[in-house]
């Protein structure tokens, strides 16, 4: 996830099976908090409230919208959001650490609450189908608190002169797998291939990968949410890279926290707890905190993506 303008934001691949053994890395927010809200706690459903704990999937290494701190704990916008939301509730926040393409069958398989992770609320999510309309699972519903859009990271200096989309068309680009950005270059590549200059495509299963595919020069770009792509600008990436930001961000789209579609109790009380955050600045003070206030939403919205 910049002293920024607006923000995309990742996506997940449909139908891939859970890994065991996620990280719990934070139980962050406690019950009775100074902020907790009765009536919301009260609207929570009998699982959550009872246990007293929200499981959260989050893939952790997205600096600054999820990452591991020094203590090895998660922090970044994402589980500052978490944890204000988790004492309005009146419940700790367990923040589970899962590969960003198995959160949402981890959501579904009921080994989650909630994915809270940067992660883009799009039509295909929503209606659990892949990128020929199939259906291959349930979709989501989900809880829009941020507006996100892509852009274009380069090595420092951009020998490659890229600037847009059109420009990687005969380049290399190091992508996260089941991301937005790996899909918005997945359509690229037929007008690449129709002016007889492909685009050829490296996929990893992080972003730490992919970045390091740039910095040894086997990729020329790597495309990034443009908060985490202006953080990587400003303190480099792996292995001290240097890296900048190249063009205009594309197809700015909000993040949503995903939660299963029969979990409407949690959907909706999700909303209230992030409208009262906004009502009362705290929204605003952690946004600020992160450099990334461009990006607000005036209020929580269901389902409000493309």
């Amino acid at each position: 996830m910049h002293a920024i303008a607006p923000i995309p934001a990742r996506a997940v691949a449909a139908g891939a099976a859970v890994t065991a053994g996620v990280l719990l890395l934070t139980a962050c927010s406690s019950i009775g908090g100074t902020k907790s809200n009765d009536s919301l706690h009260d609207r929570l459903p009998a699982k959550i409230r009872d246990a007293g704990v929200l499981k959260i999937a989050s893939d952790v290494n997205y600096a600054p919208v999820e990452f591991k701190g020094q203590d090895g704990e998660a922090t970044g916008i994402d589980p500052d959001l978490a944890q204000a939301i988790g004492k309005r509730l009146g419940v700790k926040v367990e923040i589970a650490d899962t590969a960003f393409d198995k959160t949402i069958p981890g959501l579904q398989a009921k080994e989650f609450d909630a994915v809270m992770s940067a992660m883009t609320d799009n039509r295909q999510r929503r209606d659990g189908t892949d990128a020929d309309g199939k259906q291959v699972n349930p979709g989501v519903d989900f809880v829009d608190y941020l507006i996100v859009g892509s852009s274009i990271l380069v090595p420092k200096g951009n020998p490659a002169g890229i600037t847009k989309l059109d420009d990687l068309c005969g380049h290399t680009i190091a992508l996260q797998r089941g991301t937005t950005q790996a899909d918005i270059v997945d359509r690229q590549k037929a007008a690449c291939q129709r002016n007889h200059n492909p685009v050829t495509v490296h996929l990893f299963e992080n972003d730490t990968q992919a970045l390091a595919e740039v910095a040894s020069h086997r990729a020329d770009a790597d495309m990034n949410d443009l908060p985490v792509a202006a953080y990587l600008a400003a303190k480099g990436g792996p292995g001290g890279a240097k890296f900048e930001v190249s063009g205009p961000q594309l197809q700015p789209a909000p993040y949503g926290i995903a939660v299963a579609k029969d979990n409407t109790e949690l959907r909706d009380v999700l909303v209230k707890a992030i409208n009262a955050m906004i009502h009362d600045g705290e929204y605003d003070a952690i946004l600020a905190k992160w450099n990334v206030s461009a990006a607000a939403v005036q209020s929580a919205v269901v389902n409000g993506g493309f």
